[in-house]
C-alpha cells in the first residue's frame, strides 16, 4: 500500500508518520527535526525542556534540577530546541506536544506558538480549552489526543461552542502506547479498548466534524501495521518508542541499551504521579519502588497539576520528573524508561532516513 500525504490545517505532511512526542529529552531538536526533514512530522517535547543545554542556552538549575515549573517549561531551552530543529528541516511542518497535565499548561502552549513551531498536540487529559491558548496565532493547527469516540465529540462540542472551530486532526490513543495511558488499568485490557477496535467508532465520530483526520497510535510498529491501520480508516499514524531506536534520537545511548536489552515481559503498566497508569522497562527503580526504597521524593520542580505537588509522588513512590531526567541523564539505577508494549521488538539502531523508508517502503 502507498500512503497518500497528510493534511493537517494549512500544513501537508509529505508520509503520513507523526513521531511521538517523548520527555523528558527523548524527541527534541535531533529527532524531531530529522523526522521532519525526511518528509514525516516531528514533534518536540515540551517536557523537561530545562535540562537542556547547548552553546546558547544554558538551563537554570538548582542541584542539578530545574526549579518551578517556570524552568522545568523552560521558554528559553523550548526556543533554542526549535531554533536548532529548523536548522534541520528548514520550513517543513514541525509539532510541539504539551501536556494538559502540565502546571503552566498555557504559558507554554503559547511559549511554543511564538517559538514557531507549526502544530500544537496535547494529550494527558482532555484539552477543551487547549484553543484559548493559540490566539493570535490562526495558523497554528491543533490536534488533541482522545483515546475514544465519545472523548473527540466532547472536545468538538466545548470548542465548536466556545470557539467556533474544531481539531484540525485527532490521535487515537490505544493502550500499547508508551507512557502514560487514557484507561486504568482494567480498560487497558478490554478488547473494546484496542486500538484496531476503536478506529472506526472514532473515524466515524471524526466524519460528523467535518472529516477531521484520525491519526492511530499505540503499539503500531511496522508497514504491515500502518497498512492495517489505514484500512479501517485512519489517515495517518503516530509512532514514539520505535524512534527511540534512532541515532539522531535525543535520548542517552543507555537509554537505548535499556530498550535493546529489554524482553517483551520486561514491558509493563505501572503507576504514576500524573494519575495515569504508564507503560514502562521494568528496571532497577522497579524493584526500589516497590520495596519503598527509592530516591527522596522533594519536588523540586513541581513539573504536572495532578501530582499536587509532591502528594501523588509519595503516594506512587516516585517523583516523575527527577526519574525521567535521571533516564534522560543515562543513570539505569534510577532512571524511569518508557516504551510501548513493542519495544522488545529493537534489536538494532538505525538512522532516522533508513527507518522512514522502512515504514512507508517496507523492511
Amino acid at each position: 500500500m502507498s500512503y497518500k500525504s497528510l493534511k493537517i490545517g494549512k500544513y501537508t505532511i509529505e508520509k503520513p508518520i507523526v513521531q511521538g512526542g517523548m520527555g523528558v529529552g527523548i524527541s527534541w531538536d535531533k529527532l524531531a527535526g530529522n523526522v521532519s526533514k525526511e518528509g514525516g512530522l516531528g514533534v518536540i517535547s515540551s517536557v523537561g525542556t530545562g535540562y537542556y543545554q547547548d552553546k546558547e542556552y544554558a538551563g537554570k538549575l538548582v542541584s542539578g534540577k530545574p526549579q518551578e515549573a517556570l524552568n522545568f517549561y523552560s521558554r528559553d531551552a523550548l526556543f533554542a530546541i526549535v531554533k536548532n530543529a529548523r536548522k534541520i528541516c528548514g520550513d517543513k511542518p514541525l509539532a510541539a506536544n504539551v501536556l494538559y497535565a502540565s502546571n503552566d499548561y498555557g504559558r507554554i502552549v503559547k511559549d511554543a506558538c511564538e517559538a514557531g513551531v507549526n502544530i500544537i498536540i496535547t494529550g494527558a487529559g482532555l484539552p477543551t480549552n487547549m484553543p484559548e491558548f493559540t490566539e493570535g496565532f490562526p495558523d497554528v493547527a491543533l490536534i488533541p489526543i482522545v483515546s475514544s469516540a465519545k472523548a473527540l465529540k466532547i472536545i468538538c462540542k466545548r470548542w465548536k461552542k466556545r470557539y467556533d472551530r474544531v481539531p484540525d486532526a485527532v490521535i487515537l490513543e490505544g493502550p500499547k502506547s508508551g507512557g502514560h495511558q487514557g484507561f486504568s488499568y482494567e480498560q487497558c485490557k478490554l478488547p473494546e479498548n484496542q486500538l484496531e477496535n476503536l478506529v472506526k467508532p472514532v473515524v466515524e465520530e471524526a466524519a460528523l466534524w467535518g472529516a477531521i483526520p484520525v491519526i492511530a497510535a499505540g503499539g503500531v510498529w511496522d508497514k504491515n501495521d500502518i497498512d492495517e491501520m489505514m484500512a479501517l480508516g485512519a489517515s495517518g499514524v503516530q509512532m514514539g518508542t520505535r524512534f527511540i531506536g534512532t541515532h539522531e534520537c535525543d535520548a542517552h545511548d543507555n537509554f537505548k541499551e535499556v530498550l535493546l536489552n529489554a524482553k517483551k515481559e520486561d514491558i509493563k503498566l505501572m503507576a504514576s504521579p500524573v494519575g495515569y497508569p504508564a507503560q514502562g522497562v521494568v528496571t532497577n527503580l522497579t524493584g526500589l519502588i516497590e520495596r519503598r526504597e527509592g530516591p527522596a521524593i522533594k519536588c523540586i520542580s513541581n513539573c504536572v497539576g495532578p501530582c499536587n505537588r509532591g502528594v501523588e509522588a509519595r503516594e506512587v513512590g516516585f517523583c516523575i520528573a527527577d526519574r525521567l531526567s535521571d533516564a534522560f541523564q543515562g543513570n539505569t539505577e534510577t532512571g524511569l524508561f518508557f516504551s510501548g508494549t513493542n519495544g522488545y521488538k529493537l534489536d538494532k539502531i538505525i538512522s532516522v532516513k533508513e527507518l522512514m523508508q522502512k515504514l512507508t517502503e517496507g523492511e
